[in-house]
């Protein structure tokens, strides 16, 4: 089936207030054309490198999310057109992108990526450390970052029960943290969480953005890697 009937179905699925970024990693250019044209406009990446890539070649109306680990030294490449950062998951990451932002006089929208799943090896903030950063108002001085929210990645499992336990317990945090330091600040609204396995539980229990790859794109198209990193 073709990647138009696929973001369509999709589409068909999501409440209009859910934004959907299209998860495009290790796909052709001309898959993410045939989304653009069908209306596409967000879009996520998880590599430096082939980010950059596809940057170069590809309509610059989209709206690029990373949304992969990002590595101190790799975020000055993707500071001067980034839409969002997705995936901030330490306070030496933010530090980094405040001043790469500044280089390029941007205050890029950035999420901070909550760890929810019980894999160890997943990023993220423990919601304690949120509440510390906030608490302590060491935000603050991030003038170049506007914080827009929250993002998880729930547990890889069949267990429906405990991927929306996770989803829950992050909406929670979320109005919480919404109400204790963010109430007058209109930025702060996006709790990003579902991937293509699990985002209708995840807008079911209060996700305002999802993240799918696979069931608009199909299977990753791994031998585009090399020429991602050529």
């Amino acid at each position: 089936m073709s990647v138009t009937f696929q973001l369509s179905q999709i589409r068909e699925t999501l409440p209009p207030t859910i934004d959907l970024v299209a998860v495009s990693k290790f796909q052709d250019l001309s898959a993410i054309e045939e989304a653009y044209h069908a209306g596409q406009r967000m879009f996520g990446e998880n590599r430096v490198q082939e980010l950059l890539f596809k940057y170069d070649r590809l309509p610059k109306d989209i709206q690029w999310h990373f949304i992969g680990h990002l590595q101190l030294n790799k975020a000055k490449y993707i500071a001067p057109f980034v839409d969002t950062v997705q995936s901030a998951d330490s306070l030496r990451l933010l530090n980094e992108l405040n001043q790469c932002a500044g280089k390029f006089n941007r205050r890029i929208p950035t999420m901070l990526q909550v760890h929810i799943a019980q894999e160890e090896h997943k990023f993220g903030f423990f919601f304690e450390e949120i509440e510390d950063l906030l608490r302590n108002k060491s935000l603050d001085s991030f003038v170049h970052l506007k914080i827009t929210g929250l993002m998880g990645i729930a547990t890889y499992t069949e267990d429906q029960e405990q991927i929306r336990k996770e989803f829950s317990s992050l909406a929670a945090f979320f109005r919480k943290m919404k109400n204790q330091y963010f109430v007058d600040n209109a930025d702060f609204k996006e709790l990003s969480m579902g991937m293509s396995d699990d985002y209708r539980i995840a807008v079911e229990e209060g996700s305002t953005m999802v993240r799918i790859g696979s069931k608009i794109f199909g299977l990753r198209k791994n031998t585009d890697k090399k020429l991602f990193e050529s």
